[in-house]
Parts: structure tokens; C-alpha cells; sequence
């Protein structure tokens, strides 16, 4: 990863609106724009997926498969966070995003409007990215499974399709829908088949939960955008049902996680995934918040920190509830 950057960097940095920007500057905004603190929010799900492919299938589960496609995750991450960016600039929601409303769950990464890098800068950053994620996932379908270009293609495809024209799938209602799915079915499908070679039911319920979640805390991060959105025409669901209403769909799909979950663990007869429910309490903290605060950029922060913590504990229960599953039936 570390040479990547400094090879992107070496690429990148000669270009940045008619001066030399400096390496140091170019640098720190890709660490930026890469926001590794959000990684977890990749790396959860895939460690689940790892979790239930190692006990089902330990006969043919390798860690540095595992490791390598947790690199080609962040690497896609990070290309369409640089698409995001550039589409998100170009279209005026970014620096629509006024002092009042910056939070640190606002205004996207905000590498271009603070002057770390161009909007030209941003786009070589997707390139190298997302070709460097498909040159170790061809690695994986000519070593490992064929069927796993299936899921490179798509994730790396909506990776694209979420900000870039003609599709904008973040513009036009689909962002909530696709985050969902690319971070749980997709991912922990992907995952799970990379390291067991094959699919099961398991996996494919479990993987709704995580699902959910991401999507609410996807849901909650477009209330401090709420103005930029709206005006940039950026017609996510909170900007189509409005801040009040938005609530009801933030808490649903909490709602929705924790059925699923249950669901899964009947299905199933696995009673240990049911500790993710123990994160409950945190969920119904962090909606309590967003309904007293929802026109409160400052104090609403509260609900956005206490989504992400919601989600990264119910990732981490199930990964329990899973290994405890297993143990007690063997």
C-alpha cells in the first residue's frame, strides 16, 4: 500500500491548477481521501465472512488470500471515494457544505476544497487504485476461482456506478441500496467464497445484517448534507423524504438488522449470532438522538458517532456468536 501511494504520488503530483504542488501536499490528501478510521466498516463484514469460511471449510482457507483481498477492498474504497469526490465537487454539493454544517460526517472527505489535490489529482488517484484492485483480483480468479471475477466485476463496477455519470447511483436514490448491498451480501459472498470455494445459506443470511447497518449509518451521515444535497440535486432518501421522515427510515432499518438476525439464527438453529442483539440498546440511543436533533447539525453528531459504534459492536458479536456456534456444536 505505502508504495502505491508514493508511486501515485510520483505520478499525480507534477499537475494541480497551473503550480507544482508539493509531494507532502499531494500525500496527505490521499490519506485523506482514503479515511482509513472507515475502513472498518470494509473489514467487519469480511472478517465475518472469514470467521464462518474458516469453521465451515478450514481445509481450504488461506490467510494470505485473506489478506490480499482485504488490500483490494481498501483499494477500491479508496478509488470510489476519489470519484465521490471529484463528482461531488463538480457538482457543487462539496463546497455548498458551509462552516455551520462541516462536520467530520460531512462534505465528503474534503481533500479538493481545502487544496489538497485537484479535481484532476483525484480522478489519477481512482485509476491507479481501481486498476491496482483488479490486477490482485484477476490474481485471485487465475489462482484461486474463476467465479470470483463475478463478484470483482461487481464490486468494482458500483464502485463506479455510485458517483460517476451517466448512472450516479448516489444521486438518484440507489447510494443506500448499493452501500447495503456491496458491504453485506457482496462483500461477505465474496469473502466467503474466496476462502471456502464454494456458497452457503449461512453466509448469505448473516450477511443482512451487516447490510442494514451500513446502510442507516449511510442514511444518518446525509443529514449534515442535507441543504448541499438538495441543491446539488443529489436526491438521496433523506433529501426525498425530508430530515422528520428520515428518522422512520434510519430506525427501520435497525429495525429491519436486528429482524434479519433473528430470522437468520431460527433458520438456521444458530442461537449464539443472536449476542448481536446485545447492541440493541446502543441503536435505540443513537435513533433517540437523530429524532430530538435531526435540525441540530452540532448535537446530532451524537447519533452519527454512536451508528458507527452500533455497527462495528454487532459486527463484533456475531463474529462471537459465530465462533461460539461452532464450538458448541462441535
Amino acid at each position: 500500500m505505502l508504495q502505491l501511494v508514493r508511486t501515485a504520488t510520483d505520478l499525480i503530483c507534477p499537475v494541480g491548477n497551473g503550480r507544482i504542488m508539493n509531494r507532502r501536499t499531494v500525500h496527505k490528501g490521499f490519506w485523506q481521501l482514503a479515511d482509513p478510521k472507515i475502513w472498518i466498516a470494509s473489514t467487519m463484514p469480511m472478517l465475518l465472512a472469514a470467521s464462518l469460511a474458516f469453521l465451515a471449510r478450514p481445509e481450504t482457507f488461506d490467510w494470505r488470500w485473506f489478506f490480499l483481498a482485504i488490500l483490494a477492498v481498501y483499494l477500491i474504497e479508496i478509488g470510489k471515494n476519489a470519484l465521490n469526490e471529484y463528482v461531488d465537487f463538480r457538482s457543487g454539493v462539496d463546497p455548498a457544505v458551509d462552516a455551520e454544517h462541516r462536520t467530520p460526517f460531512s462534505g465528503g472527505k474534503k481533500t479538493i476544497v481545502d487544496g489538497l489535490l485537484t479535481p484532476g489529482q483525484t480522478l489519477w488517484i481512482a485509476g491507479l487504485t481501481f486498476s491496482a484492485a483488479a490486477a490482485i483480483g484477476l490474481l485471485m480468479v487465475w489462482q484461486r476461482s474463476v467465479h470470483l471475477i463475478y463478484f470483482g466485476i461487481a464490486g468494482i463496477g458500483l464502485a463506479i456506478l455510485y458517483s460517476l455519470p451517466p448512472f450516479k447511483l448516489a444521486y438518484r436514490g440507489w447510494g443506500e441500496i448499493t452501500v447495503g448491498f456491496v458491504f453485506g451480501p457482496l462483500l461477505i459472498a465474496g469473502m466467503y467464497w474466496l476462502m471456502a470455494l464454494r456458497l452457503d445459506l449461512a453466509p448469505l443470511l448473516l450477511s443482512l445484517t451487516p447490510g442494514a447497518q451500513i446502510a442507516a449509518v449511510l442514511v444518518i451521515n446525509e443529514f449534515p448534507d442535507y441543504e448541499a444535497d438538495r441543491d446539488g440535486n443529489k436526491r438521496n432518501w433523506v433529501v426525498r423524504l425530508g430530515k422528520q421522515k428520515s428518522v422512520g427510515l434510519y430506525a427501520a432499518l435497525f429495525v429491519v438488522s436486528y429482524f434479519t438476525l433473528i430470522l437468520s439464527a431460527i433458520i438456521t438453529g444458530s442461537w449464539f449470532w443472536l449476542l448481536g442483539l446485545l447492541s440493541a440498546p446502543i441503536a435505540v440511543r443513537a435513533i433517540r438522538v437523530a429524532a430530538r436533533h435531526y435540525n441540530d447539525i452540532r448535537q446530532l453528531t451524537q447519533a452519527n458517532a454512536i451508528t458507527v459504534q452500533a455497527y462495528i459492536l454487532t459486527g463484533l458479536l456475531l463474529v462471537i456468536g459465530v465462533i461460539a456456534d461452532a464450538v458448541l456444536r462441535a
